[in-house]
């Protein structure tokens, strides 16, 4: 099968940086939080993430598999391990640093984040390795490891029957998960377990709706792999559509539109854990729109430090969390309209510097040691290749 030259785009590990970014100022507790919470409608951070994420997957490995599925396979579940790893690396440090912090100083935000687990250790730490218990903050790595991990059924289902049907399953998974399906798949395994984790210990994101953006993103990411040209074009009026229907969210989120369209009045349809579906309307909108203007939009965010931050996504994420933590402890009792515990002025600005400068820093030396490694690899095989013909021309002399 003739395959396109892939091309690398590295404004894709830009947006990636973007979203670490927003997803970074969104969890540090400062006052500057409220400013980055859903700005532009009923659209996150970790959405973006997740999609873009799926999308480099897709992207990356559509390709191998037609010529190698095993080696996919092989490559996917090392990549799922090697974040479950990260994983344990930080439940390992909440719950010993963070853990004692919060024993000692009483901060009621660090004892509310490991309540379950300072209650009940056991359970929870035979939990978190099993990936069901989830302490807030550390939920979105283990959706990470389990929709790699499941990544290549995907993909060999989208070979082998089409990327129809995998997207029609999706769906009906995401329409089981509006109507209780997570809350019959956690009963089931607290029985088989006998795990008494409560539902709300496994984390804020319902798996069975999520798939469904890491799905989309997948399909996204192999059609733009194994096609040349554009995966379709957008016109006028459905990128006016789009518009107005951002805006309208918008209307909605910032209670422009009176008190019948508001996110209390529209609950669950809105729900940011289980993507409802006014929610799902919203970010399909959006995504049409952004397409639409990428060429004008991606020139802006392709500049630094977002691509390097992208392109070191997995330990920039986790030093996060570190400066989250560090955030938490450093938290004196000031509340903001929601009744949240917040840092302002001198300590809010000190802190947002110190984590971005950290994690350019980290991110920097990641992308070094990365071209190092590679340029190592090249030389020795240029040195083998080298060795080889050498070899060839003793044997023919």
């Amino acid at each position: 099968m003739q395959l396109p030259k892939l091309e690398r785009r590295p404004e894709l590990d830009a947006l990636r940086g973007l979203f670490l970014v927003w997803m970074t100022v969104t969890h540090l507790p400062t006052r500057y939080s409220d400013f980055v919470n859903q700005p532009i409608g009923f659209i996150s951070s970790a959405e973006g993430f997740v999609f873009i994420s799926a999308l480099l997957v897709g992207r990356l490995y559509m390709r191998d598999l037609q010529l190698n599925p095993a080696n996919v396979r092989t490559r996917l579940w090392k990549r799922s391990l090697k974040i479950y790893g990260y994983h344990l690396l930080m439940l390992a440090f909440a719950f010993t640093v963070i853990a004692e912090i919060a024993i000692h100083t009483h901060k009621a935000a660090l004892l509310n984040l490991l309540d379950f687990y300072l209650a009940h250790p056991l359970v929870a730490i035979a939990g978190s390795v099993l990936l069901l218990y989830c302490p807030p903050l550390l939920d979105i790595l283990p959706m990470y490891v389990t929709f790699l991990f499941v990544t290549p059924l995907a993909l060999s289902a989208a070979a082998r029957i089409g990327w129809r049907w995998v997207l029609a399953g999706s769906a009906a998974v995401w329409i089981l998960a509006q109507f209780g399906l997570r809350d019959l798949v956690h009963n089931w395994i607290v029985y088989v377990t006998h795990l008494q984790i409560p539902l709300q210990e496994t984390g804020a994101f319902n798996l069975f709706a999520w798939q469904a953006v890491w799905i989309v993103g997948l399909w996204l990411g192999a059609q733009s792999a194994m096609k040349t040209t554009p995966l379709f074009k957008i016109p006028g009026w459905a990128a006016t559509m789009a518009g107005a229907v951002c805006l309208f969210f918008i209307g909605v989120r910032f209670q422009w539109l009176g008190p019948h369209l508001t996110s209390q009045a529209l609950g669950v349809k809105l729900d940011k854990w289980q993507i409802g579906p006014l929610r799902v309307l919203n970010l399909v909108a959006f995504t049409v729109l952004v397409y639409w203007a990428r060429k004008f939009l991606l020139k802006i965010v392709s500049i630094e430090p977002f691509l390097t931050l992208g392109k070191a996504s997995l330990r920039v994420f986790c030093a996060h969390i570190v400066f989250v933590f560090a955030g938490l402890t450093m938290l004196y009792g000031d509340l903001n309209a929601d009744g949240l515990d917040q840092l302002h002025g001198t300590p809010a600005i000190l802190l947002l510097t110190a984590t971005f400068v950290s994690l350019i820093w980290l991110a920097s030396k990641e992308v070094q040691n990365k071209r190092a490694e590679k340029q190592r690899v090249a030389k020795e095989a240029k040195a083998l290749e080298i060795e080889k013909q050498l070899d060839l021309a003793k044997t023919g002399t």
